[in-house]
Protein backbone atom coordinates (compact mmCIF):
# COMPACT_ATOMS: atom_id res chain seq x y z
CA UNK A 1 0.00 0.00 0.00
CA UNK A 2 2.92 2.57 0.88
CA UNK A 3 4.64 1.26 -2.78
CA UNK A 4 1.24 2.41 -4.30
CA UNK A 5 0.75 5.65 -2.66
CA UNK A 6 4.54 6.47 -2.96
CA UNK A 7 4.07 6.09 -6.68
CA UNK A 8 0.92 8.53 -7.04
CA UNK A 9 2.70 10.58 -5.34
CA UNK A 10 6.15 10.20 -7.46
CA UNK A 11 3.28 10.68 -10.65
CA UNK A 12 1.53 13.66 -9.29
CA UNK A 13 4.82 15.74 -8.59
CA UNK A 14 5.95 14.67 -12.08
CA UNK A 15 2.53 16.01 -13.29
CA UNK A 16 3.44 19.32 -11.20
CA UNK A 17 6.61 19.67 -12.71
CA UNK A 18 5.62 19.45 -15.97
CA UNK A 19 3.08 21.67 -15.82
CA UNK A 20 5.62 24.58 -14.16
CA UNK A 21 8.67 23.50 -16.82
CA UNK A 22 5.60 24.36 -19.26
CA UNK A 23 4.89 27.76 -18.47
CA UNK A 24 8.84 28.61 -17.33
CA UNK A 25 9.73 27.68 -20.69
CA UNK A 26 6.97 29.65 -22.22
CA UNK A 27 8.11 32.92 -19.80
CA UNK A 28 11.73 32.48 -20.60
CA UNK A 29 11.33 32.15 -24.66
CA UNK A 30 8.76 35.08 -24.71
CA UNK A 31 9.42 38.12 -26.75
CA UNK A 32 10.61 40.96 -24.41
CA UNK A 33 8.52 44.07 -24.13
CA UNK A 34 10.67 47.34 -24.79
CA UNK A 35 9.96 51.38 -24.40
CA UNK A 36 8.61 52.53 -27.47
CA UNK A 37 9.91 55.30 -29.29
CA UNK A 38 7.94 58.62 -30.24
CA UNK A 39 7.41 58.11 -34.06
CA UNK A 40 6.78 61.91 -34.79
CA UNK A 41 6.61 65.00 -32.73
CA UNK A 42 3.62 66.40 -31.38
CA UNK A 43 3.44 69.39 -34.24
CA UNK A 44 3.46 66.20 -36.94
CA UNK A 45 0.60 64.49 -34.96
CA UNK A 46 -1.07 67.82 -35.29
CA UNK A 47 -0.45 68.27 -38.70
CA UNK A 48 -2.27 64.55 -39.24
CA UNK A 49 -4.87 65.07 -37.38
CA UNK A 50 -6.05 68.42 -39.12
CA UNK A 51 -5.73 66.21 -42.32
CA UNK A 52 -7.98 63.44 -41.15
CA UNK A 53 -10.67 66.27 -39.63
CA UNK A 54 -11.27 67.03 -43.07
CA UNK A 55 -12.75 63.44 -43.54
CA UNK A 56 -14.38 63.52 -40.08
CA UNK A 57 -16.48 66.55 -41.07
CA UNK A 58 -18.03 65.01 -44.01
CA UNK A 59 -21.43 63.48 -42.64
CA UNK A 60 -20.95 60.09 -44.68
CA UNK A 61 -24.12 58.22 -42.26
CA UNK A 62 -25.03 55.05 -44.47
CA UNK A 63 -28.49 54.17 -44.57
CA UNK A 64 -30.55 50.86 -44.92
CA UNK A 65 -32.90 52.94 -47.46
CA UNK A 66 -31.65 55.32 -49.59
CA UNK A 67 -28.12 56.75 -50.84
CA UNK A 68 -27.63 60.82 -50.46
CA UNK A 69 -24.45 61.40 -52.11
CA UNK A 70 -24.24 64.82 -51.17
CA UNK A 71 -21.76 64.37 -48.47
CA UNK A 72 -20.13 61.15 -49.66
CA UNK A 73 -19.32 63.19 -52.38
CA UNK A 74 -17.94 65.91 -50.17
CA UNK A 75 -15.72 63.18 -49.02
CA UNK A 76 -14.69 62.05 -52.17
CA UNK A 77 -13.40 66.05 -52.66
CA UNK A 78 -11.31 65.89 -49.96
CA UNK A 79 -9.44 62.87 -50.68
CA UNK A 80 -8.66 64.27 -53.91
CA UNK A 81 -7.30 67.66 -52.39
CA UNK A 82 -5.50 65.69 -49.17
CA UNK A 83 -3.70 62.72 -51.72
CA UNK A 84 -3.25 63.96 -54.88
CA UNK A 85 -0.20 61.54 -55.82
CA UNK A 86 -2.36 58.81 -55.25
CA UNK A 87 -5.03 60.04 -57.06
CA UNK A 88 -2.46 61.15 -60.32
CA UNK A 89 -0.83 57.76 -60.14
CA UNK A 90 -3.15 54.70 -59.05
CA UNK A 91 -6.01 53.46 -61.47
CA UNK A 92 -10.22 54.03 -59.47
CA UNK A 93 -12.66 51.96 -59.34
CA UNK A 94 -16.10 52.40 -58.17
CA UNK A 95 -18.59 49.80 -57.49
CA UNK A 96 -22.20 50.45 -56.21
CA UNK A 97 -23.42 53.84 -55.31
CA UNK A 98 -19.70 55.00 -53.78
CA UNK A 99 -17.24 52.01 -52.85
CA UNK A 100 -13.81 52.88 -54.08
CA UNK A 101 -11.00 50.55 -55.06
CA UNK A 102 -7.53 51.84 -55.65
CA UNK A 103 -4.53 50.74 -57.57
CA UNK A 104 -1.16 51.19 -57.00
CA UNK A 105 0.44 49.04 -59.87
CA UNK A 106 4.10 47.00 -58.56
CA UNK A 107 7.15 45.68 -59.88
CA UNK A 108 5.46 42.05 -59.86
CA UNK A 109 2.10 42.84 -60.91
CA UNK A 110 0.74 38.90 -60.64
CA UNK A 111 0.47 39.68 -56.83
CA UNK A 112 -1.90 41.58 -54.89
CA UNK A 113 -2.06 42.75 -51.78
CA UNK A 114 -5.21 44.88 -50.37
CA UNK A 115 -5.44 47.45 -47.40
CA UNK A 116 -9.41 48.37 -46.44
CA UNK A 117 -11.08 50.62 -44.26
CA UNK A 118 -14.96 51.48 -45.19
CA UNK A 119 -15.50 55.40 -44.79
CA UNK A 120 -18.95 55.39 -43.83
CA UNK A 121 -19.97 55.64 -40.42
CA UNK A 122 -23.39 55.60 -38.04
CA UNK A 123 -25.30 58.62 -36.82
CA UNK A 124 -23.70 60.95 -34.28
CA UNK A 125 -26.89 60.46 -31.60
CA UNK A 126 -26.73 61.54 -28.15
CA UNK A 127 -25.30 64.22 -26.39
CA UNK A 128 -21.47 64.51 -26.94
CA UNK A 129 -19.13 66.57 -25.56
CA UNK A 130 -18.07 68.50 -29.21
CA UNK A 131 -19.88 67.97 -31.71
CA UNK A 132 -20.42 64.83 -34.10
CA UNK A 133 -19.14 65.93 -36.84
CA UNK A 134 -17.01 68.50 -35.50
CA UNK A 135 -13.33 67.54 -36.11
CA UNK A 136 -12.18 69.04 -33.11
CA UNK A 137 -8.68 68.76 -31.40
CA UNK A 138 -9.12 68.62 -27.48
CA UNK A 139 -6.78 67.16 -24.93
CA UNK A 140 -4.59 65.75 -27.53
CA UNK A 141 -7.27 63.54 -28.90
CA UNK A 142 -9.37 64.39 -32.19
CA UNK A 143 -13.22 64.58 -31.90
CA UNK A 144 -15.50 62.90 -34.28
CA UNK A 145 -17.72 60.17 -35.82
CA UNK A 146 -15.51 58.25 -37.43
CA UNK A 147 -11.88 58.46 -35.52
CA UNK A 148 -12.05 54.86 -34.31
CA UNK A 149 -14.68 53.36 -36.82
CA UNK A 150 -12.94 53.92 -39.54
CA UNK A 151 -11.63 56.98 -41.09
CA UNK A 152 -7.98 56.63 -39.19
CA UNK A 153 -7.04 53.53 -40.35
CA UNK A 154 -8.32 54.86 -44.12
CA UNK A 155 -6.85 58.42 -43.56
CA UNK A 156 -3.60 56.13 -42.31
CA UNK A 157 -3.62 53.85 -45.56
CA UNK A 158 -3.92 56.70 -47.48
CA UNK A 159 -1.32 59.09 -45.73
CA UNK A 160 1.47 56.27 -45.83
CA UNK A 161 1.04 55.59 -49.33
CA UNK A 162 1.21 58.87 -50.54
CA UNK A 163 4.27 59.68 -48.57
CA UNK A 164 6.05 56.61 -49.97
CA UNK A 165 5.34 57.38 -53.53
CA UNK A 166 6.55 60.92 -52.52
CA UNK A 167 9.71 59.10 -52.03
CA UNK A 168 9.58 57.37 -55.34
CA UNK A 169 8.51 54.13 -53.51
CA UNK A 170 7.50 51.43 -56.21
CA UNK A 171 5.94 48.55 -53.96
CA UNK A 172 7.35 44.75 -54.38
CA UNK A 173 3.26 43.88 -55.72
CA UNK A 174 0.50 45.53 -56.70
CA UNK A 175 -0.99 47.39 -53.51
CA UNK A 176 -5.17 47.77 -53.45
CA UNK A 177 -6.60 50.66 -51.62
CA UNK A 178 -10.64 49.15 -50.50
CA UNK A 179 -12.97 51.39 -49.02
CA UNK A 180 -16.92 50.61 -49.12
CA UNK A 181 -19.57 53.48 -48.42
CA UNK A 182 -22.26 50.89 -46.15
CA UNK A 183 -20.14 48.24 -44.36
CA UNK A 184 -22.20 49.65 -40.83
CA UNK A 185 -25.03 48.44 -43.23
CA UNK A 186 -23.93 45.24 -44.32
CA UNK A 187 -23.98 46.59 -47.97
CA UNK A 188 -23.39 45.62 -51.27
CA UNK A 189 -19.87 47.79 -51.93
CA UNK A 190 -17.50 44.95 -51.22
CA UNK A 191 -19.71 42.05 -52.50
CA UNK A 192 -19.88 44.26 -56.33
CA UNK A 193 -16.24 44.55 -55.72
CA UNK A 194 -15.68 40.77 -55.29
CA UNK A 195 -17.51 39.90 -58.65
CA UNK A 196 -14.86 42.59 -60.56
CA UNK A 197 -12.12 40.48 -58.54
CA UNK A 198 -13.51 36.96 -59.94
CA UNK A 199 -14.33 37.82 -63.01
CA UNK A 200 -10.52 39.29 -63.46
CA UNK A 201 -8.87 36.03 -61.27
CA UNK A 202 -7.36 38.68 -58.89
CA UNK A 203 -6.62 36.98 -56.08
CA UNK A 204 -5.26 38.94 -52.65
CA UNK A 205 -1.73 37.35 -50.96
CA UNK A 206 -3.33 39.46 -48.05
CA UNK A 207 -6.29 41.30 -46.76
CA UNK A 208 -5.75 44.08 -44.34
CA UNK A 209 -8.94 45.36 -43.12
CA UNK A 210 -10.08 46.87 -39.60
CA UNK A 211 -11.84 44.43 -36.91
CA UNK A 212 -8.90 44.24 -34.39
CA UNK A 213 -6.76 47.26 -32.57
CA UNK A 214 -4.60 47.74 -29.86
CA UNK A 215 -6.62 47.77 -26.57
CA UNK A 216 -6.54 47.13 -23.06
CA UNK A 217 -5.50 44.01 -22.51
CA UNK A 218 -8.22 41.11 -22.04
CA UNK A 219 -6.72 38.97 -19.77
CA UNK A 220 -6.47 40.53 -15.95
CA UNK A 221 -3.07 40.68 -14.52
CA UNK A 222 -0.83 41.61 -18.13
CA UNK A 223 0.27 45.00 -17.91
CA UNK A 224 0.47 45.77 -21.41
CA UNK A 225 -1.58 46.70 -24.37
CA UNK A 226 -2.26 44.00 -26.90
CA UNK A 227 -3.12 44.42 -30.71
CA UNK A 228 -5.88 41.96 -31.28
CA UNK A 229 -5.67 40.30 -35.17
CA UNK A 230 -8.86 39.10 -36.01
CA UNK A 231 -7.82 35.89 -37.95
CA UNK A 232 -11.36 34.56 -38.31
CA UNK A 233 -15.01 36.55 -37.98
CA UNK A 234 -17.96 34.17 -36.96
CA UNK A 235 -20.58 33.48 -39.91
CA UNK A 236 -24.16 34.09 -39.73
CA UNK A 237 -27.29 32.17 -39.86
CA UNK A 238 -30.97 33.02 -39.48
CA UNK A 239 -34.18 30.98 -38.69
CA UNK A 240 -37.58 32.03 -39.14
CA UNK A 241 -39.42 30.53 -36.75
CA UNK A 242 -43.58 29.96 -36.76
CA UNK A 243 -45.80 28.34 -34.14
CA UNK A 244 -49.51 27.48 -35.47
CA UNK A 245 -52.45 27.41 -33.82
CA UNK A 246 -53.05 23.90 -32.71
CA UNK A 247 -55.63 24.46 -30.16
CA UNK A 248 -57.53 21.69 -31.48
CA UNK A 249 -54.54 18.91 -29.92
CA UNK A 250 -56.13 16.90 -27.22
CA UNK A 251 -54.35 16.65 -23.87
CA UNK A 252 -52.88 20.40 -23.53
CA UNK A 253 -54.79 22.78 -22.10
CA UNK A 254 -55.22 26.08 -23.83
CA UNK A 255 -53.43 28.48 -22.07
CA UNK A 256 -50.14 26.34 -22.86
CA UNK A 257 -50.83 25.06 -26.54
CA UNK A 258 -51.37 29.06 -27.69
CA UNK A 259 -48.99 29.73 -30.21
CA UNK A 260 -47.23 32.83 -28.26
CA UNK A 261 -46.73 29.82 -25.52
CA UNK A 262 -45.20 27.48 -27.36
CA UNK A 263 -42.95 29.75 -29.08
CA UNK A 264 -42.01 31.57 -25.61
CA UNK A 265 -41.14 27.95 -24.29
CA UNK A 266 -39.21 27.33 -27.29
CA UNK A 267 -37.24 30.51 -26.94
CA UNK A 268 -36.30 29.70 -23.21
CA UNK A 269 -35.40 26.48 -23.59
CA UNK A 270 -32.83 27.08 -26.57
CA UNK A 271 -31.29 30.22 -24.63
CA UNK A 272 -31.18 28.19 -21.40
CA UNK A 273 -29.93 24.90 -22.11
CA UNK A 274 -26.71 24.15 -22.87
CA UNK A 275 -27.49 22.76 -26.50
CA UNK A 276 -24.23 24.18 -28.52
CA UNK A 277 -21.02 22.68 -29.35
CA UNK A 278 -18.22 24.40 -27.11
CA UNK A 279 -14.26 24.09 -28.28
CA UNK A 280 -11.08 25.76 -28.01
CA UNK A 281 -10.93 26.76 -31.96
CA UNK A 282 -7.39 26.82 -32.81
CA UNK A 283 -7.85 30.93 -33.34
CA UNK A 284 -8.93 30.79 -29.57
CA UNK A 285 -5.77 28.26 -28.66
CA UNK A 286 -3.38 30.80 -30.56
CA UNK A 287 -4.62 33.46 -28.38
CA UNK A 288 -3.69 31.50 -25.41
CA UNK A 289 -0.49 31.14 -26.37
CA UNK A 290 0.17 34.79 -27.51
CA UNK A 291 -1.16 35.82 -24.45
CA UNK A 292 0.46 33.23 -21.57
CA UNK A 293 4.06 34.65 -21.59
CA UNK A 294 2.37 38.19 -20.06
CA UNK A 295 -0.02 36.55 -18.14
CA UNK A 296 0.40 36.20 -13.69
CA UNK A 297 2.32 33.06 -13.47
CA UNK A 298 -0.66 31.00 -12.20
CA UNK A 299 -2.26 32.02 -15.67
CA UNK A 300 0.48 31.48 -17.28
CA UNK A 301 0.51 27.79 -15.93
CA UNK A 302 -3.60 27.45 -17.53
CA UNK A 303 -2.89 28.44 -20.46
CA UNK A 304 1.08 27.20 -21.48
CA UNK A 305 -0.55 23.58 -20.48
CA UNK A 306 -4.21 23.99 -22.61
CA UNK A 307 -3.50 20.01 -22.97
CA UNK A 308 -4.87 19.34 -19.82
CA UNK A 309 -6.79 22.66 -19.21
CA UNK A 310 -8.60 23.04 -21.93
CA UNK A 311 -11.84 21.72 -21.11
CA UNK A 312 -11.63 23.48 -18.00
CA UNK A 313 -11.03 26.53 -20.01
CA UNK A 314 -14.26 25.97 -22.71
CA UNK A 315 -16.49 25.60 -19.81
CA UNK A 316 -15.68 28.99 -18.19
CA UNK A 317 -15.17 31.44 -20.59
CA UNK A 318 -18.67 31.68 -21.38
CA UNK A 319 -19.30 33.16 -17.84
CA UNK A 320 -16.10 35.66 -17.74
CA UNK A 321 -18.20 37.33 -20.46
CA UNK A 322 -19.97 37.38 -23.61
CA UNK A 323 -17.20 38.37 -25.89
CA UNK A 324 -15.60 35.76 -24.38
CA UNK A 325 -18.59 33.24 -24.07
CA UNK A 326 -19.00 34.09 -27.94
CA UNK A 327 -15.39 32.93 -29.22
CA UNK A 328 -15.94 28.90 -27.85
CA UNK A 329 -19.00 28.03 -30.26
CA UNK A 330 -22.28 28.89 -31.58
CA UNK A 331 -24.33 32.35 -30.00
CA UNK A 332 -28.25 32.16 -30.91
CA UNK A 333 -29.78 35.76 -30.67
CA UNK A 334 -33.63 35.79 -30.79
CA UNK A 335 -34.07 40.03 -31.91
CA UNK A 336 -37.89 39.48 -33.46
CA UNK A 337 -41.09 38.34 -32.52
CA UNK A 338 -44.59 39.15 -33.31
CA UNK A 339 -47.92 37.42 -33.73
CA UNK A 340 -50.33 37.38 -36.87
CA UNK A 341 -54.17 37.40 -35.25
CA UNK A 342 -55.36 36.30 -38.98
CA UNK A 343 -53.09 33.32 -39.57
CA UNK A 344 -53.31 32.60 -36.34
CA UNK A 345 -49.32 31.99 -35.88
CA UNK A 346 -46.77 33.87 -34.13
CA UNK A 347 -43.32 34.54 -35.57
CA UNK A 348 -39.66 34.70 -34.42
CA UNK A 349 -36.29 35.13 -35.68
CA UNK A 350 -33.48 33.25 -34.43
CA UNK A 351 -29.74 35.01 -35.33
CA UNK A 352 -27.39 32.46 -35.21
CA UNK A 353 -23.48 33.21 -35.15
CA UNK A 354 -21.20 30.49 -35.99
CA UNK A 355 -17.86 30.23 -35.57
CA UNK A 356 -17.63 27.03 -37.99
CA UNK A 357 -20.01 25.47 -40.73
CA UNK A 358 -19.50 22.25 -39.58
CA UNK A 359 -20.40 22.77 -36.27
CA UNK A 360 -23.28 24.81 -36.91
CA UNK A 361 -24.86 21.94 -39.05
CA UNK A 362 -25.07 19.96 -35.31
CA UNK A 363 -26.04 22.75 -33.63
CA UNK A 364 -29.38 23.10 -35.98
CA UNK A 365 -30.00 19.10 -35.27
CA UNK A 366 -30.61 20.68 -31.25
CA UNK A 367 -33.03 23.34 -32.65
CA UNK A 368 -34.89 21.02 -34.45
CA UNK A 369 -35.38 18.81 -31.77
CA UNK A 370 -36.75 21.52 -29.24
CA UNK A 371 -38.31 22.80 -31.90
CA UNK A 372 -40.20 19.90 -32.41
CA UNK A 373 -41.16 19.06 -28.56
CA UNK A 374 -43.02 22.29 -29.39
CA UNK A 375 -44.21 21.89 -32.42
CA UNK A 376 -42.32 24.86 -33.85
CA UNK A 377 -41.89 25.20 -37.75
CA UNK A 378 -38.18 26.23 -38.81
CA UNK A 379 -37.58 27.87 -41.69
CA UNK A 380 -34.24 28.85 -43.13
CA UNK A 381 -33.75 32.87 -44.47
CA UNK A 382 -31.31 32.97 -47.46
CA UNK A 383 -28.66 34.63 -45.76
CA UNK A 384 -26.26 32.02 -44.62
CA UNK A 385 -22.74 32.73 -44.02
CA UNK A 386 -19.78 31.31 -42.93
CA UNK A 387 -16.51 32.43 -43.53
CA UNK A 388 -13.11 30.22 -44.13
CA UNK A 389 -10.15 30.98 -41.31
CA UNK A 390 -7.08 32.20 -41.75
CA UNK A 391 -4.51 29.86 -40.40
CA UNK A 392 -2.59 31.37 -37.31
CA UNK A 393 0.99 30.65 -38.65
CA UNK A 394 0.25 32.09 -42.09
CA UNK A 395 3.11 34.05 -43.62
CA UNK A 396 0.98 37.04 -43.91
CA UNK A 397 0.30 37.08 -39.98
CA UNK A 398 3.93 36.51 -39.11
CA UNK A 399 4.70 39.42 -41.30
CA UNK A 400 1.88 41.72 -39.84
CA UNK A 401 2.60 40.51 -35.81
CA UNK A 402 6.56 41.60 -36.84
CA UNK A 403 5.49 44.89 -38.55
CA UNK A 404 3.60 45.48 -34.94
CA UNK A 405 6.35 44.57 -32.81
CA UNK A 406 8.41 47.08 -34.68
CA UNK A 407 5.99 49.92 -34.35
CA UNK A 408 4.86 49.17 -31.12
CA UNK A 409 7.19 46.36 -29.41
CA UNK A 410 5.80 47.37 -26.01
CA UNK A 411 2.46 45.93 -27.17
CA UNK A 412 1.49 42.06 -27.45
CA UNK A 413 -0.07 41.08 -30.42
CA UNK A 414 -2.29 38.02 -30.41
CA UNK A 415 -4.82 36.46 -32.99
CA UNK A 416 -8.26 36.00 -31.71
CA UNK A 417 -12.24 35.34 -33.11
CA UNK A 418 -13.97 38.74 -34.25
CA UNK A 419 -17.99 38.22 -32.98
CA UNK A 420 -18.71 41.28 -35.10
CA UNK A 421 -18.43 41.59 -38.65
CA UNK A 422 -16.49 43.22 -41.45
CA UNK A 423 -16.05 43.83 -44.97
CA UNK A 424 -12.59 41.73 -45.10
CA UNK A 425 -15.56 38.52 -45.30
CA UNK A 426 -16.90 38.68 -48.21
CA UNK A 427 -12.85 38.53 -49.75
CA UNK A 428 -12.15 35.24 -47.90
CA UNK A 429 -12.67 33.19 -50.73
CA UNK A 430 -10.29 34.93 -53.05
CA UNK A 431 -7.46 35.20 -50.26
CA UNK A 432 -6.09 32.79 -48.35
CA UNK A 433 -4.85 35.65 -45.38
CA UNK A 434 -7.31 37.78 -44.27
CA UNK A 435 -6.09 39.70 -41.13
CA UNK A 436 -8.65 42.29 -39.37
CA UNK A 437 -6.30 44.86 -37.72
CA UNK A 438 -5.71 48.25 -37.69
CA UNK A 439 -3.00 49.62 -35.38
CA UNK A 440 -5.19 52.41 -33.62
CA UNK A 441 -4.29 52.47 -29.95
CA UNK A 442 -7.90 52.76 -27.91
CA UNK A 443 -8.26 53.11 -24.15
CA UNK A 444 -11.24 51.81 -22.72
CA UNK A 445 -13.23 55.31 -23.10
CA UNK A 446 -12.39 55.58 -26.65
CA UNK A 447 -13.25 52.04 -27.11
CA UNK A 448 -16.65 52.07 -25.98
CA UNK A 449 -16.81 55.38 -27.80
CA UNK A 450 -16.97 53.47 -31.06
CA UNK A 451 -21.03 53.75 -31.94
CA UNK A 452 -21.24 55.43 -28.57
CA UNK A 453 -21.37 59.08 -27.90
CA UNK A 454 -17.90 61.21 -27.99
CA UNK A 455 -15.65 58.94 -30.49
CA UNK A 456 -12.71 60.26 -30.22
CA UNK A 457 -8.68 59.22 -30.90
CA UNK A 458 -5.56 60.33 -29.86
CA UNK A 459 -3.20 62.42 -31.96
CA UNK A 460 0.20 59.66 -31.37
CA UNK A 461 -2.45 56.81 -32.46
CA UNK A 462 -3.17 58.58 -35.62
CA UNK A 463 0.61 59.42 -36.36
CA UNK A 464 1.22 56.10 -35.27
CA UNK A 465 -1.17 54.56 -37.63
CA UNK A 466 0.73 56.07 -40.63
CA UNK A 467 3.56 54.82 -39.50
CA UNK A 468 2.72 51.42 -39.03
CA UNK A 469 1.16 51.29 -42.49
CA UNK A 470 4.31 52.86 -44.08
CA UNK A 471 6.31 50.27 -42.72
CA UNK A 472 3.97 47.34 -43.81
CA UNK A 473 3.76 48.91 -47.27
CA UNK A 474 7.49 49.39 -47.43
CA UNK A 475 8.75 46.38 -46.15
CA UNK A 476 6.49 43.50 -47.57
CA UNK A 477 8.00 41.08 -48.93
Amino acid sequence: MKEFLFGLLVVFFAFILVLIFNALRVKLTARKLTERKEHKTKEEQIEYAKRLAEMIKCETVSKEDSFDDTEFKKLRDVMKELFPLIHEKAEKMTFSDDCWIYKIKGKDESRNIILMSHHDVVAATGDWLHPGFCGEIFDDCLWGRGTVDTKTPLFAEFQALEELLSEGFVPECNVYIGSSHNEEIGGDGIPEALKYFKENNITFETVLDEGGAIISPPLAGIKANCAMMAIHEKGRYTLNCYAKDTSGHKGLTANKNTPVARMSAFITEVNTKNIFIKRLYPEVKGMFTHLCPYAPFIMTVLFSNLWCFGSLLKTVMPKLNAQAGAMVGTTCTFNEINTNKEEKYCHAKAFLRPVYESDLKEDLKQIEKIAKKYDIQLVPAENKECFKSTDVNNKSVEYTKKCINDIFPDVIPAPYILPAGTDARHLCSISESVIRFAPIEMNDKQFASVHSENEHISLDSIANSVVFYKHYLKNYR
